[in-house]
């Protein structure tokens, strides 16, 4: 039987899609908040991944235990993610426990945000900056961001810094939570062996009294100049090198073709960087991705190796990026095609990936697309299609951040 796609939407404004598949063996669900960091007040910069911890936090009739205890008991994958544009609570279960899922996730989307439980959270949020100050990429790719959006709030750190995480407010937490976890901000995803109308039935019951905001989001132009830091820090001994630059943004359709970029660029085995850096051991770590979003994108390259090797890399990195559309062959595309579209596919098989597909896609985009629809895009790239795509985004101007052994460690920013 053929996967069906189902769409409704409730009188408050909540969405709620599935993609049926009565062969599954489990069937998965998520509730897909329209917010995350960029959506944050500068002095509220981590609140949505504070948030994100406080609803496992319990609610008035149910308390964080009872709640862990009772995802553990019908065997759920249940987690949570925020991101800088959205915020996602999913389970995956056997498909006859989703209605039980859902009635655990509908409930604790609407936490009781108790004083107690938001400064032992807080406490935790900040313990876990400090160890992301441990990770030097993290270090690296949240300067190198703040320093490329500049104002832009995509510059956001999405744990927030000490200085916002410790000076924000309960008060503060529960006016941006009732604002941002709206009914119109929420969709609900469920993917796998579904009964569809029976779901929806008790999500209308579950969240048919939520109220509706109309709550809008920002879109300042970003920024596109040529920037260049540099961090010294003695707690490091390698050398790291970040280049961020502009990218189509989600609903631009030259997304394919930037993908395939990065991937013929530097994905992690047979790709250019791989060969020329890796392969000969001139550098460790060397990869390029894409990362698009609502109303922009941006596309990265970073490399770590010997702190003294750094200019000879970034010698190679522009090198191969300059020559990179006079390299592309047929060959290039054919096997580049069948890997994405092999790891689509992969996906399309497991309802939670099914899931977190069609709730992303839908949060930004307000629209649907199949996974025959995704793989007649990927395969519809041409040779001119990745051509023209470069010339309109060849990864300059770019935010170029180095981060390096020696002098003290730099201050943290962004408070």
């Amino acid at each position: 039987m053929t996967v069906t796609f189902e769409h409704r939407t409730l009188d408050n404004g909540l969405t709620i899609l599935g993609e049926v598949d009565p062969a599954a063996h489990t069937a998965a669900a998520g509730f897909f908040v329209r917010t995350g960091a960029r959506d944050e007040d500068a002095a509220l910069m981590g609140v949505s991944h504070f948030l994100e911890h406080m609803m496992f936090k319990g609610t008035g009739a149910i308390s964080a235990d009872e709640l862990s205890q009772r995802f553990d008991r019908i065997g759920a994958r249940n987690n949570a993610y925020t991101t800088a544009e959205l915020t996602c609570f999913y389970a995956q279960v056997l498909p006859e426990y989703l209605g039980e899922a859902l009635d655990l996730l509908g409930q604790m989307m609407r936490p009781a945000l108790r004083q107690g439980d938001f400064d032992t959270e807080k406490g935790v949020i900040l313990e876990e900056i400090a160890m992301y100050r441990d990770n030097p990429f993290w270090v690296l790719y949240e300067a190198t961001m703040e320093h490329h959006y500049g104002p832009h709030p995509l510059g956001h750190r999405v744990l927030g810094t000490e200085a916002t995480v410790g000076a924000m407010t309960q008060e503060g937490m529960r006016a941006y939570f009732e604002q941002r976890y709206a009914a119109d901000s929420t969709v609900v995803a469920l993917a796998g062996r579904v009964d569809f109308e029976r779901e929806v039935r008790k999500i209308r019951e579950l969240c048919g009294d939520w109220a509706a905001t109309n709550v809008q989001r920002a879109y300042p132009e970003a920024p596109g100049d040529e920037d260049e830091f540099e961090i010294r820090d003695d707690s490091v001994n390698r050398g790291y090198l970040l280049m961020l630059s502009s990218a189509p943004a989600i609903d631009d359709d030259r997304r394919y073709a930037m993908t395939l970029l990065s991937q013929v660029l530097g994905a992690s085995d047979n790709s250019r960087l791989h060969w020329k850096l890796i392969e000969t051991g001139l550098a460790e770590e060397a990869q390029a991705g894409y990362d698009p979003h609502d109303g922009v994108g941006d596309a990265y390259v970073y490399a770590s190796g010997d702190p003294e090797k750094l200019g000879e890399i970034r010698e190679v990195i522009d090198h191969e990026i300059a020559g990179l559309v006079d390299s592309l062959t047929g060959d290039d595309l054919e096997r580049l095609r069948c890997k994405l579209a092999t790891a689509i596919t992969l996906g399309g098989e497991r309802p939670g990936d099914r899931m977190q597909r069609l709730g992303r896609l839908w949060t930004y985009q307000r629209r649907h697309r199949s996974l025959e629809e995704e793989l007649e895009r990927i395969n519809a790239v041409t040779l001119d299609d990745l051509r023209e795509t470069f010339e309109a985004f060849p990864l300059t101007p770019r935010t170029i951040g180095v981060l390096r052994p020696g002098g003290a460690s730099a201050p943290e920013s962004g408070g």
